[in-house]
């Protein structure tokens, strides 16, 4: 098979789907590796690598979409990229369509086969290509938290380890999956007052038993978030429903509560966000904006930002699914592979994910392949 690697296009990010390594191991297994000409100079990766690991490069992404049977990627197609799509052609990449009708509609036009990361589910419920990224993103919510909240930010003025004789900040995490309790642990590190809210009161005892007295485990209600973002100073949306939109938990009249220059940083907002008042994107070069008097950080590609280790910890995840796609093609290994089989979103002008269909008012159905 022939495997494309674009060059990622999205503002701001650096990472690429594979790691010369990745590409001996395609070679090694007969296939074809096309990479656009500096697609991994941003995590690090030049040229040489690739062509010593035995890839091709490409000069340009017209003529990666045209020869290549399978896209490995990072992040979801843009529209410069829409009219390269071919019938048939294998994407595999976050593609996060629950909030993109306009994706959506591309994709289902061009009839590719779309695989998302964020839907490869194994049969105990677990995310294993979303994972890595979610360790990483929770990580850095609290490390962007923090330093937002520094008065030349616009922030409180707050230190969230404090001092001694000086009570430390309060860090709210809203969701205990794997962004919320990597995001618990930095906080804890740095000496914040820590609660984390999740709806599931067995994932709160598991966040119990890892961290132990060190944070505080509330089941999410209404009253408990009103109160808990009241007194926060930096509250994380940590919320997945995988697939599907995020839900806008936190309102407006709650964060009007807050200490002015308090500070939101919105995980999920790459499914559409938590906060009610989060209403724009942002990037990694303009990442915040103010809002009632609060600090909103909507950046939807946060692991862009640490681009060498975000390639390493994503491809060492997604690589095995891809070689199967190229070593057996695409309705072979998922026939094999019912977690690879969660990951089909669109299918040859067919949308086969439910919850995307439910954010989007559309019909699904389900693929035999």
């Amino acid at each position: 098979m022939i495997i494309g690697i674009p060059k990622e296009i999205k503002a701001f990010e650096n990472r690429v789907a594979i790691l010369p390594s990745g590409v001996r191991s395609f070679v090694e297994a007969g296939h074809t590796v096309l990479i656009q000409n500096n697609a991994g100079l941003g995590s690090g990766f030049p040229n040489e690598e690739y062509i010593e690991a035995g890839c091709r490069i490409i000069n340009t992404p017209e003529e990666i979409y045209a020869a290549a049977e399978l896209i490995y990627k990072v992040k979801e197609p843009l529209a410069p990229e829409y009219p390269l799509l071919r019938e048939g052609q294998i994407i595999f990449t976050y593609l996060h369509l629950a909030p993109d009708p306009e994706q959506t509609q591309a994709l289902l036009k061009a009839k590719i086969i779309g695989i998302a990361y964020e839907t490869v589910q194994t049969k105990t419920g677990a995310l294993p290509l979303l994972a890595p990224m979610s360790e990483i993103a929770g990580r850095m919510s609290v490390q962007v938290g923090a330093y937002l909240l520094q008065k030349s930010n616009q922030g409180s003025g707050i230190l969230l380890g404090g001092v001694p004789g000086v009570a430390p900040g309060h860090v709210a995490i809203l969701g205990g999956g794997n962004v919320g309790i990597n995001a618990a642990q930095m906080a804890v590190g740095l000496g914040a007052r820590v609660t984390i809210l999740d709806i599931s009161v067995e994932r709160l005892a598991h966040i119990h038993n890892v961290l132990s007295s060190r944070v505080v485990t509330l089941v999410s209600n209404r009253y408990t978030l009103e109160k808990t973002v009241e007194d926060a100073d930096l509250v994380v949306g940590a919320v997945l429903i995988p697939g599907a939109k995020a839900p806008k938990l936190v309102t407006k009249d709650m964060i009007k509560t807050m200490r002015p220059g308090s500070v939101l940083v919105d995980v999920s907002i790459d499914q559409g966000g938590s906060f009610e008042t989060m209403d724009r994107l942002t990037n990694h070069e303009n990442p915040y904006f103010v809002k009632h008097g609060m600090v909103h950080y909507s950046v939807p590609n946060m692991p862009g930002a640490v681009p060498r280790t975000s390639t390493f910890a994503l491809s060492n995840v997604t690589l095995p699914y891809a070689l199967d796609i190229a070593n057996k093609g695409a309705e072979r290994a998922m026939a094999e592979d019912p977690s690879l089989m969660k990951g089909l979103n669109v299918y040859k002008g067919k949308l086969t994910n439910q919850a995307v269909a439910q954010a989007q008012d559309l019909d699904w159905e389900p693929v035999s392949v």
